[in-house]
């Protein structure tokens, strides 16, 4: 058997530092919560998934590529499937990070996967962080990224429907929340914000909402219901893409162990991203 071109990538580290200024999380704060951003000052505690504004990648424009992401290699192999995705992760929180905190983040990359889909070849790499504040492990992050090709046609995989949910709140989505979250997050894949690349190139028939912006869209409306309650672990997975010209909701459902199951949808109740959120007991 053959050995994977990609072999010598698992194992590797990387280390960043930051500090967990103001003007980011004012910034999230105005642009997801809808809200002034009066409540955060130095000191205040950080809403756990905000580590994203942090630690960004900072590529210079000769090192970006096509696609807006910086280009192949460097710390994460050079797999050259032109698609590439922030699939899901599994994050567990350990201490609260606040402003001003100096913090510092080590990522590993565990494996690598190659596997046939439907519409081909396609690479998995999962990368695990963890999180430090002050010399202690604030919270680890287990990120799954997938390559794979571009579809001649672009097609919607088969709707997973919506389960029946004990709450649901309708989000406006508009290339404005897009655009700000792509900034706020460093992210330059142009699928959302530059829509002839997204419908021309890449093939979708719209401009695409971050994974990652629905995850916290989830966990932000699922902490605002339980404000007394601390999260301690947070799964998410993207199950079918979401667009802009979509009516979007954010959707929870009680489970029997005391934690939540969330979801966000479509307006035929078609579910884009499925998470779960357990609470400190």
């Amino acid at each position: 058997m053959s050995q994977s071109p990609w072999a010598d990538w698992t194992g590797r580290t990387d280390t960043l530092s930051d500090t967990v200024t103001l003007t980011p999380a004012r910034a999230m704060a105005a642009t997801l919560c809808n809200s002034h951003s009066d409540g955060f000052s130095v000191g205040a505690e950080l809403p756990p998934l905000w580590t994203w504004l942090y630690f960004l990648p900072l590529a210079a424009m000769s090192e970006v590529g096509p696609d807006g992401h910086p280009r192949r290699g460097g710390y994460l192999p050079p797999i050259e499937l032109p698609r590439r995705m922030w699939a899901g992760s599994r994050s567990a929180f350990f201490g609260p990070v606040r402003i001003g905190d100096d913090i510092r983040k080590t990522s590993t990359i565990l494996r690598i996967a190659e596997k046939a889909g439907n519409a081909g070849a396609l690479v998995f790499v999962t990368v695990r962080h963890e999180v430090s504040a002050g010399g202690s492990l604030v919270m680890t992050e287990e990120q799954d990224l997938v390559y794979m090709n571009i579809p001649a046609v672009w097609q919607a995989p088969s709707p997973m429907p919506l389960p029946p949910c004990q709450w649901s709140e309708a989000v406006a989505i508009d290339p404005v929340l897009l655009f700000r979250f792509s900034a706020l997050t460093f992210n330059g894949h142009r699928i959302h914000y530059d829509r002839p690349y997204a419908t021309e190139v890449e093939r979708y028939p719209g401009l695409v909402v971050h994974g990652p912006l629905q995850a916290m869209l989830l966990f932000e409306a699922a902490t605002r219901r339980y404000p007394d309650r601390r999260p301690t672990s947070f799964t998410f997975r993207g199950v079918r893409p979401l667009f802009d010209f979509e009516r979007v909701s954010v959707n929870g459902a009680d489970r029997p162990d005391g934690g939540l199951d969330l979801f966000t949808a479509n307006a035929d109740g078609a579910i884009g991203m499925q998470a779960s959120l357990a609470w400190a007991t």
